[in-house]
């Protein structure tokens, strides 16, 4: 319980952001209203280990170059003099920070040396990294249903959207290690990254970083419940599995809202 209502606090933004971010009333969608940097923002909260800090890409803007960074800082943002105009590099030069920049086809990160881990089936109810397991279903951003939406089948089957899309889910967390650091991982519609960065120090409260960058203009974040899927969702999981595509849900004698859920909710 105490997990759960410290992961429900987390899921919003911090009131200390960039210069060009806006939040809505309850904190969880965050909008660059200028330009295309000062758009930094934090996690309210620091993160438990093994908790995800997920958003999903609710609006794009085109004419600028580049996408959503992620990742995690040290820094108490009630710390920060000023907010830095980039997390990279300006967030990161300030020490103790890992951030990412998520690209249109975002690969998972390998050591050299180290052996691919099966990536698991989508379908599967939960996602595994390391001691963590987390619901899938709520990681997985969808494309909204449509005339060309057969396209993206087999991307919604294995990965779901690019990286970058809008409705995209993108997600950030550390799991501890034996040693004492931990290891972060970028989640992207359900898919671990595998480990972005290692030795964070676990010591320190680390904070989600948001960098609502170039042609990402809004964000919101998803709250992420760590207890069983419901029914609902794994009935969702085995008709997707069993289907030509989306827009064959239409066809199935089911009610209008459950096909709605099967969809694209």
């Amino acid at each position: 319980a105490a997990m759960a209502a410290r992961c429900r606090l987390a899921a919003r933004f911090h009131h200390i952001h960039g210069a060009n971010i806006r939040l809505d009333a309850s904190h969880t969608q965050a909008t660059r209203v200028e330009s295309f940097a000062n758009a930094l923002c934090f996690s309210q909260e620091p993160l438990a280990p093994g908790q995800i800090f997920l958003v999903e890409i609710e609006e794009k803007e085109l004419g600028w170059c580049g996408h959503l960074r992620v990742g995690l800082t040290a820094h108490d943002p009630q710390s920060l003099e000023v907010v830095p105009e980039y997390s990279l590099p300006d967030l990161v030069n300030l020490g103790d920070t890992w951030v990412f920049a998520i690209t249109r086809n975002h690969n998972r990160v390998v050591v050299e040396g180290e052996a691919v881990q099966a990536r698991g089936r989508p379908w599967e109810p939960f996602l595994l990294i390391e001691r963590v397991r987390i619901p899938r279903d709520t990681l997985v951003g969808r494309s909204r249903p449509g005339r060309y939406s057969h396209i993206l089948d087999d991307l919604y089957k294995m990965n779901v959207l690019p990286a970058t899309a809008r409705r995209s889910r993108i997600g950030v967390l550390y799991a501890p290690q034996p040693d004492g650091t931990a290891d972060m991982h970028i989640v992207i519609n359900g898919e671990d990254m595998g480990p972005s960065a290692r030795g964070l120090p676990t010591t320190r409260p680390l904070y989600a970083v948001i960098d609502v960058f170039a042609s990402t203009k809004s964000v919101r974040v998803i709250p992420v419940d760590y207890g069983f899927p419901s029914l609902q969702t794994l009935c969702r999981l085995v008709i997707q599995k069993h289907i030509v595509h989306r827009v064959a849900i239409d066809g199935l004698d089911l009610p209008p809202l459950l096909k709605s859920f099967c969809q694209h909710e």
